[in-house]
């Protein structure tokens, strides 16, 4: 199991991880749900048709105009709508409540306003071919940039999503929070790509509108201020995690720098063990040399006097010293020989 200072270390990362998942699931969920402003507030970009009017009196602009008008009078063209990832919201001005009529989400949505307003059904010329140049660029750039942006999000999502769920294997070892850091890198560079493609997208999206619809039709775009935040944040919360990430890999260990042991007297406590030198002389004990061990305190009875201990006796005044295997015929003692191979 993880030491308890290798969960606090991962704990800052994969919070950040969380926040990073929370943002992006929100931005999903966005225009999905009919009159819940909590989550239809983040949405891209907002299309405001409440002051539409004809100021211009040349026949394209005036057939576009007439279009227009036609669309919001007669075929049902709300006053406000709102675009986000998946699908767009419409409400009236003159509505109980806002994002009414949100369509129903689907992968690679982008929004046409010819076919969303029915322009092609008000009776006018093509539509298409009523529109300017730059506009025309601008919706086709729009429509193809989206589904990149789809694209981008999605996997952005499944990124965080696998680096929360290796983040839980990271508790245990350096090795989990090396792939988390991966997944967790990952994550961090399609935040980015997204949040900046959507932010350089709309931002184009709406100066295209303004530049041809506002002056002459009263229709006004704008950005959605609060996602801008929650995508951006979203990316910070990313490339946080990915950094403290990668630091519990370098300077998070789970393992105890001591081992746990116990001394000779019952007492806990931490020691050292020292590795015996391979090919070297060890005593052992034996009947006729029995090892004692002066130091009963001490702990796992590792240590070993250095001369054979041999009993004394006392008679009188004089204390002498009885050697149990002394060999009076006169040959050495040899406590230890080689054996022969």
């Amino acid at each position: 199991m993880g030491s308890g200072g290798r969960v606090v270390c991962i704990a800052t990362p994969f919070l950040l991880s969380l926040g990073a998942l929370v943002t992006l699931v929100l931005i999903f969920l966005a225009g999905t749900m009919d009159k819940n402003s909590t989550v239809d507030d983040f949405y891209f970009l907002k299309i405001d048709l409440t002051n539409l009017s004809v100021a211009d009196s040349s026949s394209s602009s005036s057939s576009l105009g007439t279009a227009l008008e036609t669309a919001k009078n007669s075929l049902g063209v709300q006053d406000y709508y709102t675009l986000y990832l998946r699908s767009s919201c419409s409400w009236d001005a003159d509505a109980n409540s806002t994002y009414t009529n949100c369509t129903a989400p689907k992968a690679f949505w982008y929004f046409d306003p010819v076919a969303e307003w029915s322009l092609n059904e008000t009776g006018s010329a093509e539509v298409d071919e009523l529109l300017s140049t730059s506009l025309r660029a601008s919706l086709s750039t729009y429509r193809t940039a989206s589904k990149a942006l789809f694209v981008l999000y999605t996997a952005a999502l499944a990124a965080v999503a696998a680096s929360l769920l290796l983040g839980l294997f990271a508790v245990f070892s350096r090795w989990g929070s090396f792939f988390t850091t991966l997944f967790a890198s990952v994550a961090a560079a399609l935040s980015i790509g997204a949040s900046g493609l959507a932010t350089a997208l709309f931002g184009i999206l709406r100066t295209a509108l303004n530049h041809n619809l506002r002056d002459d039709y009263g229709v006004v775009a704008s950005l959605g201020s609060r996602w801008l935040a929650l995508s951006w944040i979203g990316t910070a919360f990313a490339i946080a995690a990915s950094f403290f990430w990668l630091l519990s890999v370098c300077f998070c260990s789970g393992r105890s720098s001591s081992s746990s042991g116990s001394y000779g007297n019952g007492r806990k406590g931490f020691a050292t063990r020292a590795e015996k030198t391979p090919y070297t002389y060890e005593r052992v004990g034996s009947p006729s040399f029995p090892i004692r061990d002066p130091h009963p305190q001490s702990f796992d009875g590792q240590n070993v006097p250095l001369y054979p201990q041999y009993p004394q006796y006392s008679s009188g005044t004089a204390t002498t010293t009885h050697y149990p295997h002394q060999n009076h015929s006169g040959t050495a003692y040899e406590p230890f020989r080689p054996q022969q191979v």
